[in-house]
């Protein structure tokens, strides 16, 4: 138990969440009233006694964390992973003592430094120069601790030429560098750092990573939230998987990565109903690896397959016309549009799989769409299917590095080819 520096038991967190209902009904003014007066008292009681006031009429809980329970060793780098909302930041705000457990209990040995969310604990008025000394003063160290670091926070940080300039002015990414070199370099024993690297481009993120790894290695004990599986798989030695408040999966990191992944591909419905056009009806499109099988999480650099299932009336020039590759309606980077021109589809009635091998695509982690169309010369598309298939790619590093590459990281395209010609199978109606 001497090596235990967190032990988590039981460890649950309740909100209550509020809905206004509307049923419609006829009011009279007397229950206008008597409802007002009653919400008045309710929330001048919860004032009283220290409550949140949560607006609404109907009151329900909500568990962001229940039942959790973990032990983290002294010199662990733990990497927790999971879906938007599965629970990752409220644990570690419940481990940074931000914030209280409703049930169970957390155990904690050893001075802890949290990077939860850009700027926490600057304040906007103060200088940059000012802020270092007062955010040392908030994680526990005194005046001569943090003057004796002062140099190197500046230089990793690299706000030098502002360091005498209200933060309330600085960018985004000036706050977030400020903040981590703080954080990084008071020599907490337990670090606690959120998915804020987002923010700081490439070479920032490379430096941040190559700091948290440098102070890994020094022993202390690191717990990682991030989306960037490239970036959990380098620099952490055990995984963790949150799953709707709870931990659904421990092991290593590697471990942990492949069993998310499942998760995303399991959660993925790979039947919908498109509807039709005049003459064609997209029916079914399914994205397929080398062997065939359907994937829902694509790993950059492998050959993919487009299966599109549609029928025709065989009414001729019918075309599959275009497949647009978009990542989920945002900028991107290392991605295309891609215009099949003029795949002709076959003249007689019935229903076919059209089967696209495509060149190995370098895609920015992200979830990705192909939108799907047919058309008839002269009269425009006939069928349109927009987020006909959706895919994730959880990381993209293609030179080996630890760091992922991103949406926003700019512009860059890439060609999406056919290598063979397409394949038609006409399947039985």
């Amino acid at each position: 138990m001497s090596d235990v520096v967190i032990k988590a038991e039981k460890l649950g967190k309740k909100y209550i969440i509020g809905h206004q209902t509307d049923n419609g009904r006829y009011v009279a003014l007397r229950d206008v009233l008597m409802h007002g007066a009653h919400s008045i008292w309710q929330k001048t009681r919860d004032v009283f006694r220290g409550k949140p006031i949560i607006q609404g009429d109907v009151l329900e809980e909500f568990w962001a964390l229940r039942d959790v329970s973990f032990e983290i060793r002294r010199g662990d780098v733990v990497g927790i992973i999971g879906r938007n909302g599965a629970g990752k930041t409220t644990l570690l705000k419940l481990l940074s003592r931000i914030t209280e457990p409703s049930e169970g209990r957390v155990r904690i040995l050893g001075r802890v430094a949290s990077l939860l969310e850009v700027g926490t604990g600057f304040h906007p008025e103060l200088t940059g120069r000012e802020n270092i000394f007062l955010n040392g003063a908030i994680l526990g160290m005194t005046r001569i601790e943090v003057k004796n670091k002062f140099d190197e926070i500046v230089a990793f940080a690299e706000v030098d030429k502002f360091l005498d300039t209200p933060i309330k002015r600085y960018s985004s990414g000036m706050y977030v560098r400020l903040a981590f070199a703080v954080a990084a370099h008071l020599e907490p024993e337990i670090l606690l750092v959120d998915e804020v690297l987002a923010v700081g481009d490439s070479q920032f993120q490379k430096k941040c990573l190559g700091k948290i790894s440098q102070i890994a290695l020094g022993g202390r004990t690191v717990i990682f939230v991030s989306h960037n599986m490239a970036a959990v798989k380098s620099l952490t030695t055990t995984g963790m998987v949150l799953k709707g408040g709870q931990v659904d999966f421990t092991g290593t990191s590697h471990e942990a990565v492949e069993f998310y992944s499942r998760l995303l591909t399991s959660n993925h419905n790979m039947t919908r109903s498109f509807g039709g056009g005049t003459h064609t009806a997209i029916e079914q499109v399914q994205l397929l690896n080398a062997d065939g099988q359907t994937v829902n999480v694509y790993t950059p650099g492998a050959p993919v397959i487009l299966e599109v299932m549609f029928t025709t009336d065989g009414t001729s020039p019918l075309s599959l016309e275009g497949i647009l590759l978009d990542a989920n309606r945002s900028q991107i980077a290392l991605a295309s549009l891609y215009q099949f021109q003029g795949i002709k589809l076959p003249e007689r009635a019935g229903r076919y799989i059209c089967r696209l091998t495509l060149e190995s695509l370098w895609l920015a982690s992200g979830r990705y769409v192909f939108d799907v169309t047919t058309s008839r010369v002269n009269e425009g598309w006939d069928h349109y299917v927009e987020e006909a298939v959706t895919f994730d790619v959880t990381s993209c590093n293609p030179l080996g590095l630890p760091w992922d590459f991103k949406h926003g990281y700019g512009y860059g395209t890439l060609a999406m080819l056919c290598t063979e010609a397409p394949h038609f199978d006409e399947v039985g109606c």
